[in-house]
């Protein structure tokens, strides 16, 4: 039952991790999901409150708003060692979105404040595929909100920074190796805090520079439920309903970028972002009733990553913008504990955009997404499960922008 449980929390917090980490969900801004999801250097109104704060006072507008979604249709195929069984989960069209607004107090300073989801996903495999004991499905949302102030000086460097209320909620079911109906079913929510400071510094009217610093945020989970369906001859010494502590590290992130405005038409842009994942040492949980369960200790040794991003912006004329980028994101997990949870594979994509404004205080805004997994064979050691994983991600936006 140990085993059993250690696999239930590490579960429950990497699906959390899916929603805050293994891959990010970067989805938030459309323009920006065009060109690679460059934005640290880019100065595109009111998104600026998630890309970089310092940005947001050197906006061109009075006042800006941003709404916008993506849906997330991701495709996992998985072969277990030493079979010709595949398996794909079932996953559901995951849908993070943003809404941010924006004003300029005066030509110093702006304020403004974002509600967007950074992470979130679900995902759901057959009951009886080859890891059924690991997970069978998993449903995780997280909402951030982060007012934001700016300030600027000249007109070319502002600095900026936003506090950040993180919650999140998730429900989990797996099978459980007691009985044919025997399952087990996590739920909880959490409740953290965290802040996004940025500068950002136009040095000529063709080149800009953006520094960006996303920091850690713990996701404290306390007091979630966990109930066991079993035997009733094992409730005596397995309690059926129990609570846990638990925490997870989500990691800091630090964006470095540049832009540069090639010809009158032609921008282009890179970003590099360091992805914090080393503070992921291991999972680590509380149980109020023990019976059989154990306090214990569950290793991950994630790594930190670096994540190139390229992307460019065609102005065909005043009322349409083209967009291109691609970036390569390389999975942070140790080859000795990867689990199914999350399936993280070093990832390339590329990334199209455009946005159209009939008039001009509206624009509209698309962009589509394609994320390729690298096909790998993967194990998680304490439990001898492996074999081999590939993943293909399509993720249209649509969103719309306006200015006044």
């Amino acid at each position: 039952m140990k085993k059993i449980t250690l696999f239930l929390l590490s579960a429950f917090f990497l699906s959390t991790t899916v929603f805050a980490g293994g891959y990010q969900v970067r989805l938030q801004g459309n323009k920006q999901n065009g060109m690679g999801l460059v934005g640290t250097s880019l100065n595109m109104g009111s998104s600026s409150i998630f890309y970089n704060p310092g940005a947001l006072s050197l906006m061109k507008d009075k006042l800006h708003f941003e709404v916008g979604a993506s849906g997330i249709m991701s495709n996992i195929d998985f072969q277990m060692e030493g079979t010709n069984s595949n398996w794909q989960p079932n996953n559901p069209v995951s849908t993070p979105f943003y809404v941010y607004g924006a004003g300029k107090i005066n030509e110093m300073i702006s304020v403004g404040v974002g509600v967007y989801t950074p992470y979130g996903s679900t995902a759901k495999w057959d009951e009886e595929w080859a890891g059924k004991f690991l997970i069978q499905d998993i449903a995780l949302k997280a909402i951030f909100i982060q007012p934001t102030i700016s300030f600027n000086f000249n007109n070319k460097f502002g600095i900026g920074a936003g506090f950040i209320l993180a919650t999140g909620d998730v429900e989990i079911n797996k099978a459980i190796n007691y009985s044919d109906n025997a399952k087990a079913n996590l739920k909880g929510s959490t409740l953290s805090y965290g802040f996004n400071v940025g500068a950002y510094y136009q040095a000529t009217d063709k080149l800009s520079f953006g520094i960006d610093y996303r920091s850690k945020i713990t996701m404290k989970m306390e007091g979630g439920d966990a109930t066991f369906t079993i035997p009733t001859a094992l409730q005596t010494t397995i309690p059926p309903t129990n609570k846990f502590d638990a925490e997870l590290p989500l990691p800091a992130n630090l964006d470095f970028s540049v832009a540069y405005q090639a010809t009158d038409k032609l921008l282009l842009a890179f970003e590099l972002d360091w992805v914090m994942w080393g503070v992921y040492k291991n999972l680590e949980f509380t149980f109020e009733e023990k019976g059989e369960l154990l306090n214990t200790s569950d290793p991950r040794e994630y790594k930190d990553t670096f994540i190139p991003r390229l992307g460019a912006q065609y102005a065909v004329n005043s009322k349409l913008h083209l967009r291109a980028g691609m970036y390569y994101d390389q999975s942070p997990t140790n080859e000795d504990y990867f689990t199914p949870e999350t399936v993280s594979l070093n990832t390339f994509a590329y990334t199209l955009g455009l946005s159209y404004s009939p008039i001009d205080m509206l624009s509209i805004d698309v962009s589509f997404l394609q994320l390729f997994g690298q096909k790998a064979e993967k194990s998680y050691v304490p439990d001898n499960f492996n074999g081999t994983y590939q993943s293909i991600t399509y993720i249209p936006g649509l969103g719309v922008s306006f200015k006044f």
